[in-house]
């Protein structure tokens, strides 16, 4: 055993308790420190914070504005319902997570487990729908259709329901005026995501967790002046939860009412003559296809022509868009969104693209009129016309012979317009064009505004396609590998034919491409809205309005927030000499041509109507397209059913019916005034009263 001399043994000691002095200090040092951040720097913080802790939020919901017609008439606005609604953060809480609980609530209500169970799930990527996408900490709708009974044993017997409240609510409420349901113009309302709620956190007017808002059409658009502000009492709570007294409290601020360009009287006729056309055509018998017209869906517009604003707007299939109040049940999701419902939520009066057949000859002739060709000189209408070893037949019309361009809009004949493309394609050098082609199809299209979205104040309207140059290079870059894919294959099929063509030259212009495009064929894509600004413009002497659902916004107490205003985007590329011909070829239209049969008796004298018609061709085994575009010098009404035939044949009569019950037009063609709807656009607001109400009309002041 080694001896350690008492001297050594003594230093080692000595330094052990430095460093433990040193590492006392240092953790006192820290400590204070961290002290003196937390009671004198963050101090204030913290006592904000801990003061916090002892509130109590309260939050009373905002009244939403209502949604009105032209004449005041409400298409949206609230009533008074018991709604149910479940805690989320009680049920957790229980053994069961509340399965017990919502099953009592289910039988209860007389609604299945099922159902109830879904509606209060929440949301995320992998759950269907219906489900909660609001806040998790927020009362969920489980019915607002409650009876006085429910509700009143809900509240009785509240030990068997924790977590379940019954209580009276303001509801969104879609009236139906005229019968008219409007569905896809006015949208519908959900919860806010607590996404949503971070981030409108530094808006003016920050969501609350138990916010509605808008989810599509007129109810998102206009969303933040209808929502208005919700009011907030905070109460100070000691730590039994017990109220010692009210702190801070900010009252609801109701909504403000949108007024609209709508007339639901009008509207209710558009709607009925669409759905109308439709079952209609689905008991005429297609030769073609060898079964009778499917026509799934359809869209109409009736436009002023002076303001662009929107008088009607009517989408089908629709839906009634009162499924959405309180919480979609899973029956109602399935039928909005199932393979075969040809998807009624779409508003294919915005939103539905389709090639426009012959109503795109006004397009064509102003182009041709434009690179100078005269309007009035003669050009042949034959049965068909041929390049190469490709035909094109005259779908629409027969062989005139020689004739006008304006007697080749009234007769819809193919032929002409395709020798006026043809001839335009090889001035421009056909395949291998010149440095800087005219394109003055392409050009025009463009000038009409087709390509482009109209500026509707409608949420996701589609902007159409016009495949010029540009469009028809990049879509070649973006299909080349697959076209070249298939092109290598040993397949033989006409699919695999025409790959090993694009392969190669799928980026060049061909004769075929232009001869489809001057008849609104081929790639050509356009929207309703986009058709009906044309002939609104045509209508009114050459100016494109931006179409305009929204009227006014108006205050709870009658004060004009917003006073829309008609806005130009632009004018038509015609001189008025051009568009006077294309008024008197339309007009041609109705009085001796291809709509004429439609129309016999009209009074034409009295309140002169243009048109075109079109029929559009579809791939595969879609049947044709109809179209028809009518104008007036004050409307422009536009109809449109897929699957259901011919322009004329398919959209003539209903077309027809609509514009009489404008004007008030008898079957024997006299003009009754009282009975007309809207003679002549309506262009004040609706009354308010001295307490800032707005008043519709009564039925003896119409």
């Amino acid at each position: 055993m080694t001896n350690i001399p008492e001297t050594g043994r003594t230093s080692r000691i000595t330094i052990r308790l430095v460093v433990i002095q040193i590492l006392v200090f240092s953790l006192l040092l820290t400590l204070g420190g961290r002290l003196w951040y937390l009671q004198i720097r963050q101090g204030d913080e913290f006592a904000a914070e801990a003061a916090g802790n002892h509130m109590q939020q309260v939050v009373q919901p905002a009244v939403r504005g209502a949604i009105l017609d032209a004449r005041g008439v409400p298409i949206a606005d609230n009533e008074t319902r018991l709604v149910v609604t479940a805690d989320r953060t009680k049920l957790s809480r229980l053994p069961d997570d509340g399965a017990e609980v919502l099953a009592k609530v289910a039988e209860l209500l007389g609604m299945s487990e099922e159902d109830v169970a879904n509606r209060v799930r929440l949301c995320d990527a992998e759950t269907p729908q219906p489900c909660w996408n609001g806040s998790p900490y927020q009362p969920i709708p489980i019915t607002d259709e409650a009876t006085s009974q429910q509700a009143l044993q809900i509240r009785e017997r509240a030990e068997e329901f924790p977590g379940i409240s019954a209580e009276p609510t303001a509801v969104r409420r879609y009236p139906s005026p005229d019968g008219a349901r409007t569905a896809q113009v006015l949208g519908y309302l959900s919860p806010v995501t607590d996404d949503e709620v971070a981030e409108s956190e530094d808006t003016d007017n920050p969501l609350l967790t138990s916010d509605q808002i808008g989810r599509s059409g007129l109810e998102r658009t206009y969303d933040s002046y209808l929502r208005g502000q919700a009011g907030v009492t905070q109460y100070e709570v000691d730590k039994f939860g017990r109220v010692l007294g009210q702190h801070e409290r900010e009252a609801a601020q109701a909504g403000a009412n949108l007024v609209t360009t709508i007339d639901t009287r009008v509207q209710s006729v558009v709607e009925d003559q669409l759905a109308t056309a439709m079952e209609t055509a689905r008991q005429q018998y297609d030769s073609i296809s060898g079964r009778d017209y499917e026509a799934n869906a359809g869209a109409a517009v009736v436009l002023e022509n002076d303001t662009g604003r929107v008088v009607a707007m009517a989408s089908a299939p629709d839906y009634d868009p009162n499924v959405w109040v309180g919480g979609i049940s899973t029956e109602d999701y399935q039928a909005l969104t199932a393979e075969d419902s040809d998807d009624p939520l779409l508003n294919r009066a915005i939103q539905g693209q389709g090639p426009p057949g012959s109503t795109f000859k006004v397009v064509t002739a102003s182009a041709a009129v434009n690179a100078g060709y005269d309007f009035d000189g003669s050009y042949d209408c034959s049965s068909s016309y041929t390049i190469g070893s490709q035909t094109f037949d005259n779908y629409e019309s027969q062989a005139y012979g020689p004739i006008t361009m304006g007697r080749a809009i009234e007769v819809s004949c193919n032929t002409v317009f395709y020798g006026l493309a043809h001839r335009e394609w090889q001035a421009d050098g056909g395949t291998h064009p010149v440095d800087h082609p005219d394109d003055w199809m392409f050009r025009t299209a463009h000038e009409f505004g087709l390509g482009e979205t109209t500026g509707i104040d409608l949420p996701n309207e589609a902007a159409g396609r016009i495949p010029d140059r540009q469009w028809k290079q990049e879509y070649w870059e973006e299909n080349r590998d697959a076209w070249c894919e298939i092109a290598d294959s040993d397949r033989e099929d006409y699919a695999a034919r025409v790959a090993r063509e694009n392969c190669t030259d799928g980026a060049d212009m061909r004769a075929g491409d232009m001869l489809n495009f001057s008849i609104g064929q081929g790639d050509v894509l356009v929207t309703p809205i986009q058709l009906a600004r044309i002939y609104a413009a045509l209508g009114n002497g050459g100016t494109l309005y931006q179409p305009q659902v929204g009227r006014a916004v108006i205050a709870a107490d009658g004060t004009v927030l917003e006073d829309f205003q008609p806005q130009a985007t632009g004018q038509l590329p015609d001189d008025a000499e051009l568009i006077q011909d294309l008024r008197d070829a339309t007009a041609g239209v109705i009085t001796r041509g291809s709509a004429a049969w439609k129309f016999a008796g009209w009074p034409q004298n009295d309140i002169e109507l243009h048109g075109k018609t079109g029929t559009a061709e579809a791939s595969g085994d879609q049947q044709t397209t109809s179209w028809l575009a009518t104008y007036t010098d004050d409307y422009t009404v536009v109809m449109t059913i897929s699957q259901a035939g011919t322009g004329s044949g398919a959209s003539g009569e209903a077309v027809r019916h609509i514009w009489e019950a404008i004007y008030g037009v008898q079957p024997d063609g006299s003009i009754d005034e009282d009975a007309a709807l809207l003679p002549e656009p309506n262009r004040d607001l609706p009354r308010i009263d001295e307490n800032g109400t707005i008043v519709p009309p009564r039925e003896e002041d119409e």
